[in-house]
């Protein structure tokens, strides 16, 4: 691995890190919804903190797939342009999108969500089938149908995914921005269990 290959690893990172607080305004209602659906004796203590790991782990394992597959892609299409400065002039672009589109001062990444909303749409069969989420599996799954929820902040970091053109290190790009994600939303669904535990309880 390059020097710049680790850059973009810590790039994708610091990407899902710092943008940890549109994740709690995109993400957290889902987050919240799911420990939500958790029974009763699941919303407390080492199985809530379980129950939540195994819906992120789900959400992560469909970044860096999505990852790994969009490096391929990239991989075959571009060919020899894969090692040129213009993917990743791209994929700058992109970051400067994402920063103005967070910033609020344009949001033309919404088409992008919209477009991915129509996948979205498609999978509702599909969660409908984990409810009630009572097994570590169901949330696993649950947690991977999650991952093509779609977000700006994502799409952003498949453009740098998309700019290595390797299956295995764009994958690493997605699981290293996947991870940036984890602590914030990994706290948001644990509060939102622990809240609803103690509402049932009062």
């Amino acid at each position: 691995m390059t020097i710049a290959d680790s850059a973009l690893l810590f790039t994708a990172f610091a990407t899902g890190l710092l943008g940890s607080t549109h994740c709690v305004g995109m993400c957290g209602g889902i987050s919240a919804a799911l420990s939500f659906a958790l029974p009763p004796e699941a919303r407390q203590g080492w199985r809530l903190l379980a129950f939540q790991l195994a819906y992120n782990s789900g959400r992560i394992l469909t970044y860096t797939l999505l990852g790994v597959a969009v490096g391929a892609l990239a991989h075959g299409v571009l060919g020899g342009w894969a090692q040129s400065p213009w993917p990743r002039v791209a994929a700058g672009l992109f970051m400067i999108a994402l920063g103005l589109y967070l910033a609020g001062w344009w949001l033309g990444l919404q088409k992008l969500e919209r477009v991915g909303g129509s996948l979205w749409k498609v999978l509702e069969p599909l969660r409908k089938v984990v409810f009630p989420v009572n097994r570590f599996w169901k949330a696993l799954v649950a947690g991977g149908l999650w991952g093509f929820l779609p977000c700006g902040l994502v799409y952003s970091a498949l453009a740098l995914a998309l700019a290595r053109a390797d299956a295995v290190l764009s994958g690493g790009v997605m699981l290293a921005f996947g991870l940036g994600t984890l602590p914030v939303l990994l706290l948001t669904g644990a509060f939102a269990g622990k809240v609803r535990s103690l509402m049932q309880n009062a």
